[in-house]
């Protein structure tokens, strides 16, 4: 019952843009939100249909409503997004990273150096990134150390300092690793088309030293310094090397950004890639936890806002794969073909690979959770009302109608649970009637059940299509459990799902991981039914060879196959051995009739 002081809120509430903020008993903000209308989207929360568990408990905790209005949905976007990283509500997304990622700096001075950093300071200096992997930074770091003569020495080279030659050349310079301008040997205008190329480089655009080093090398060709040519050669190769290893796309492609996102129920895996000139220049992956059962577009909307803040992006394009409307001055692309959706895709790959890296982690760190997602996703999947925490599956199996027999295998908690195997031989049915052997033995595990008080299972699965299951649901009925327990069928062929009273099956994803489940056990309690009727196959055509047997009784057959297991292995068996076991006079017997069956 949603108490006086609420309603009075909500009624006064104005139906304009805005951000809303509930307050617990404490005074604590534990939720922020925006809204295109604040009273109609806060007035949501109070229906009697308000949604999930999770959005019921934070309604619970709710004391009191604060809002403020701005102009316009971005306005209202931007402000949500920097109180919810300001107050850090218990219900809001938060993305979190506590790692210091490295930075590409160019210094603020004259021959300005060129490090690498984790620190970003106000000092005026240029920096790049951050990148999320240091094995990028160094191989770029070592690219330009390759391409240009940069100093390395601390320095302060003002145009007095270097008139006056404070500094002496050092062992750079002599090794050929700098041009020395501490001495005046490099004009400092030079040196700043390193800068120029550097800053162009860490963009994504290349053409500019590229082109740059092949002024130089035609120029010291002209000039017949063909080994100067050649260093600006080789160069060149090693700039188009990274370059092709880099791009993705078409060179000419404009530099956007790229998200793409992919979920379950519980948390959703995000892929973020900067492209500059037609190669990924930046790539991050950011798992996020849902804590009110957001949608995916909410989801991917506040990771696109705090990545690209993240990451200081000022790209106006965005590729996604879920359509947006223009925010904040950013145009949004969902493609269909070209080199966007090659980016997309590349993208959505990478979200995959992440969530199942991610998925890998957390079944061995945390089994119940990865239990509990399966689980949860499975309900979704299949339609049900709870999680299939208890699952049995039944299967058939007989030749020709000859020893028919039944297997009902358990899975608890998406694992199975071999304790609770059951096997059947099928009494009251006579001849290869699959139907008939499935009714029986649903009904005489479950009549079991009811007779022993037993927990029933939350999802029988019966492999088999429309005939076996429609049996089945004939076994439950006269139980009167039809509508106590979700029953469902699967079809070998196209792996087709049927539910009871509809004619059309469902179809999951082949790569989907309730489909996987539901093969598994389909498959176990195959390979359990089979192996059940082989053994009772094989012991009963064990049993009429040795009952042809003249002169052995029934103790003495069953030494023999307790002892060596089958009649192959006592046909291979010495006669030494056999006298030992049975005795001189029944051995003969047995020998005479086994070279009778040769």
């Amino acid at each position: 019952m949603i108490n006086p002081s609420l309603k009075i809120e909500l009624s006064t509430m104005p139906s304009e843009p805005g951000v809303y903020q509930f307050f617990n008993k404490e005074d604590k903000i534990i939720y922020i939100g925006k809204a295109k209308n604040l009273k109609k989207r806060v007035s949501s929360y109070f229906q009697k249909n308000v949604g999930s568990r999770k959005t019921k408990n934070l309604v619970k905790n709710i004391h009191e409503i604060k809002h403020i209005v701005v102009s316009s949905e971005s306005d209202a976007l931007l402000l949500e997004n920097s109180l919810i990283k300001k107050y850090q509500p218990k219900y809001n997304i938060l993305l979190r990273d506590d790692k210091t990622y490295p930075w590409i700096v160019i210094k603020n001075e004259p021959f300005p150096r060129v490090l690498t950093t984790r620190k970003v300071e106000n000092d005026g200096s240029e920096y790049f990134g951050p990148f999320t992997n240091y094995r990028t930074v160094r191989t770029i770091m070592d690219i330009f150390s390759n391409l240009y003569y940069l100093r390395t020495c601390n320095y302060t080279l003002n145009s007095e300092n270097v008139k006056n030659k404070k500094y002496k050349k050092c062992l750079e310079f002599h090794i050929g690793n700098c041009l020395g301008g501490c001495e005046g040997y490099q004009k400092e205008k030079d040196y700043q088309i390193y800068i120029s190329n550097i800053r162009d480089f860490l963009k994504g655009k290349l053409s500019s030293s590229i082109n740059y080093f092949k002024k130089e090398m035609i120029e010291a060709s002209n000039m017949l310094n063909f080994e100067k040519a050649h260093r600006a050669k080789e160069k060149i190769e090693l700039l188009n090397n990274y370059q092709s290893k880099s791009t993705v796309v078409d060179s000419k492609l404009k530099s956007v950004d790229v998200f793409s996102i992919i979920s379950d129920a519980t948390h959703a895996y995000i892929n973020y890639l900067q492209v500059g000139y037609g190669r990924v220049i930046r790539f991050h992956n950011v798992e996020v936890k849902k804590k009110l059962d957001e949608s995916d577009k909410e989801l991917l909307l506040i990771s696109i806002i705090n990545l690209r803040d993240k990451f200081l992006s000022k790209n106006k394009t965005v590729i996604a794969n879920i359509a947006f409307k223009k925010i904040l001055d950013i145009k949004f692309i969902l493609p269909k073909a070209g080199d966007n959706k090659k980016l997309l895709d590349l993208s959505l790959r990478n979200a995959s690979q992440f969530k199942l890296e991610k998925l890998k982690q957390v079944e061995i760190v945390d089994p119940e959770r990865h239990s509990n997602r399966i689980l949860n996703q499975m309900k979704i999947d299949l339609r049900l009302n709870e999680n299939p925490i208890h699952i049995e599956c039944f299967d058939n199996s007989n030749i020709q109608g000859s020893n028919p027999v039944a297997s009902c295998i358990v899975f608890r908690n998406a694992k199975p649970s071999k304790k609770d195997y059951r096997l059947f031989n099928i009494k009251t049915v006579e001849g290869p009637d699959d139907y008939a052997s499935m009714e029986e033995v649903v009904y005489r595990r479950y009549k079991r059940m009811v007779d022993e008080q037993s927990d029933f299972p939350d999802l029988i699965i019966i492999d088999g299509g429309k005939g076996q299951l429609s049996s089945s649901i004939k076994a439950l009925k006269k139980l009167n459990l039809e509508k106590t327990i979700a029953i469902l069928g699967i079809a070998k062929r196209l792996e087709e799902i049927f539910y009871p009273n509809d004619p059309i099956p469902l179809y999951l994803n082949k790569k989907s991981e309730t489909l996987k489940i539901i093969q598994k056990m389909r498959n176990e309690a195959h390979r359990f039914a089979i192996s059940f009727h082989r053994n009772k196959r094989s012991k009963q055509a064990l049993n009429s060879s040795f009952d042809s047997i003249p002169g052995l009784g029934e103790k003495t057959k069953i030494k023999l196959l307790k002892k060596f297991k089958s009649l192959k292995k006592i046909t291979e068996t010495s006669d030494e051995l056999l006298i030992n076991e049975i005795g001189e006079s029944k051995t003969k017997k047995l020998r005479a009739f086994l070279n009778s069956r040769a």
